[in-house]
């Protein structure tokens, strides 16, 4: 099971955004589940100065053979120049939701 499921994290800047690329993933069976979690605040640096703005944050269930193709989908729906998308390892789960994650983007 070691790095087969992964989770990625991705901000978006309106809830339209977000519940596009949402609906996109799972639509094309490259994410099982994709969490819209509204009222995030930012704070980053962007082109030499700090910059602050609210975003709501995806949390997208998946595996990592399908990372490439859902990189290429959220950016090619993306505002930003340089949207965020960052995966990170499940190093463990209920087998149960492991198994539904394979059976949703099975196919894909």
């Amino acid at each position: 099971m070691k790095g087969l499921y992964i989770v990625v994290f991705v901000t978006c800047s309106t809830e339209k955004e977000a519940k596009k690329i949402a609906r996109t993933l799972v639509g094309k069976k490259l994410a099982a589940c994709v969490n819209i979690i509204p009222k995030v605040s930012s704070l980053y640096r962007w082109q030499g100065k700090i910059e602050s703005s609210k975003e709501l944050l995806l949390v997208i269930k998946t595996k990592k053979t399908h990372l490439k193709k859902l990189i290429k989908e959220v950016k090619a729906i993306h505002i930003y120049t340089v949207p965020e998308i960052i995966a990170l390892p499940i190093i463990e789960g209920n087998r149960d939701y492991l198994n539904w994650i394979d059976n949703s983007i099975k196919g894909s």
